[in-house]
This record gives C-alpha cells, sequence and structure tokens, in this order.
C-alpha cells in the first residue's frame, strides 16, 4: 500500500464526516487514517516531511484544507471539522482537477490584484504545497550528493583517507589515528571507540574511479586487522560486488560495508565536505496564541 497523495485522503476525509458528527481536526486524521490506512506499514507512517511532520498526517491535513476552500467541510469551531451540504453529495471519484470549476476552491488561489481572473485561467497542482517543498529539496540534495560524489573520485587518495576518518569521528566514534601512508597494511585508520583504545574499529578507505570491491579486497583487509580487532569499516566511493558483500557478511569479524553512494548520504547528513547555503523558514499559526484570548 503507498501513502496516499493530498488529493487521494479526499473521498476518505468526507466518508468519515458524512454522519454529520463534529469531529476535532486530530481525530478526524486518526479516523482516517484507521479506516482507510491501516495497511501501511510502520516505516511508511513514521515517514516524515522536510519539515519534521508525520508524511501521512500532512497529506490528510492538506486534503482537508482543500476541501474546507472547495466548501465540501466547514469549521464550526476552531480546531473542528464537519461535512456540509455539498460534501454530503459527493461524487464517486474526486481530485484536484474535480475542483477547478469551485468558485470558493479559487478565490483561495487568486492573487489580490487578480482577483477578476477568469477561473479557467488558473492551474492547480495536483501536489500539496508540502510535496512541492519536498520535491525541491530532494532535487537539491540528489545534485549535491552527485557532485560530492565526482569529488570524492577526484580527489588524492591519501585526502580521501582523512575525509572518511574526519567523517566517522563526526558520526561520534570518537578520535582517529592515522596509519603510516608508506606502511599501513591494509589499515587506513584506527578509531579508538573508547579513551583507552581497549576496543578499536579498523578502517580502510578506497577511492575508486572505476570497478567494484572485490573480495580479495575484504578478505585483504580482514588478514590485515591481525586479531587485533573484530571490527571494521570498509569505505569505497565505488560498489561492492555481491562476493564482496557476502564476504563481509560471513566473516567472524564485524565488517560494516560503505559503498560510494551510502558515503555521500553521511557526508550531506553530517555536513562533512558540505556547508548550508540557505535556510528557510516555513511558518504556520500558533494555536495556543490564540487560546489566550
Amino acid at each position: 500500500m503507498e501513502i496516499p497523495k493530498f488529493d487521494e485522503t479526499f473521498l476518505p476525509i468526507l466518508e468519515i464526516l458524512k454522519s454529520g458528527k463534529i469531529f476535532k481536526s486530530r481525530e478526524l486524521i486518526e479516523e482516517v487514517k484507521t479506516k482507510f490506512y491501516s495497511g501501511l506499514s510502520d516505516e511508511q507512517l513514521k515517514q516524515l516531511t522536510k519539515s519534521g511532520d508525520l508524511l501521512i498526517d500532512n497529506r490528510i491535513n492538506w486534503g482537508k484544507s482543500y476541501l474546507k476552500k472547495g466548501g465540501f467541510i466547514s469549521s464550526p469551531q476552531r480546531g473542528y471539522v464537519q461535512i456540509t451540504e455539498k460534501g454530503k453529495s459527493q461524487p464517486t471519484t474526486m481530485t484536484v482537477r474535480d475542483l477547478e470549476n469551485e468558485s470558493s476552491m479559487f478565490e483561495f488561489y487568486k492573487p489580490e490584484k487578480e482577483t477578476t481572473q477568469a477561473n479557467e485561467n488558473i492551474n492547480v497542482d495536483i501536489s500539496s504545497p508540502q510535496d512541492l517543498i519536498d520535491e525541491g529539496f530532494n532535487r537539491i540534495e540528489r545534485d549535491v550528493k552527485n557532485e560530492l560524489l565526482l569529488k570524492l573520485k577526484n580527489i588524492d587518495p591519501y585526502f580521501f583517507e582523512k575525509v572518511v576518518l574526519r567523517l566517522l569521528k563526526k558520526m561520534g566514534y570518537g578520535d582517529f589515528i592515522e596509519t603510516s601512508k608508506s606502511n599501513d597494511g591494509g589499515i587506513d585508520g584506527i578509531i579508538n571507540e573508547d579513551k583507552l583504545g581497549l576496543d578499536k574499529i579498523f578502517i580502510q578507505a578506497k577511492r575508486f574511479n572505476e570497478g567494484k570491491v572485490r573480495e580479495k579486497d575484504i578478505r585483504n583487509f580482514i588478514g590485515a586487522m591481525s586479531g587485533d580487532t573484530n571490527k571494521g569499516v570498509f569505505v569505497t566511493t565505488s560498489e561492492f560486488d555481491e562476493k564482496a558483500i557476502e564476504k563481509a557478511r560471513s566473516a567472524h569479524h564485524k565488517i560494516i560495508c560503505i559503498d560510494g553512494q551510502k558515503l555521500v548520504t553521511l557526508m550531506h547528513e553530517f555536513n562533512v565536505g558540505i556547508q548550508i547555503k540557505t535556510t528557510y523558514e516555513i511558518k504556520q499559526i500558533d494555536e495556543d496564541f490564540f487560546d489566550e484570548q
């Protein structure tokens, strides 16, 4: 089952409200989820928008907002929702496109200086504003990650090792020790998980422009650990072939394999090699403020 688009929540919302009962907005969301979207997985139900809201709740809220603008539901008082007479005569299908001739809907979208513009000239996107924001952020994020991976593939191999160690430190894995460049024995760095260095993680960082990490690379990494530790992280700008992954899984050691895509995702998350360019604020009504009256 897929997370519904916001316009796919129109009919479920109207179905819950058709009895005429007045619902609190929060209760309505929970009723819609319980009756119509119980098939969603826990992972889907916990999925967030870029602004940190639950995605499924956000979609239902936007569906409620559009139905209100279209005159299908109303708010008898703040924080409550009920169906209108118009909403009770709901069709069997309803999308944003079906609302295009609703004058009450389009008053919401007309700029103040264009209130006389004909309804048929106004186009409503089938994505909610939050969906459009998230998609924009996702596109920028994909572009940044692609550019970051390209840079990693072309930097000095020794500097790449430093990048990996700095990332792991930023992730909270403690101080690291760089091994000698000329005689590292297949180990590029060592992280001490505790202050005394009793628990160590060995690091191997391979900058590849082409080709994949093979089974022998994992085997050599395990051999280089020489019984000093049973934990290792193998990082590459490329990918791991199936035999390499299987070798890492079946080893007595705990080997974590991080490929290029996972690497840039972690660097993006922990702001390593990138910087925040712009911060945008999205504001909403402070309901608690109005509770003071």
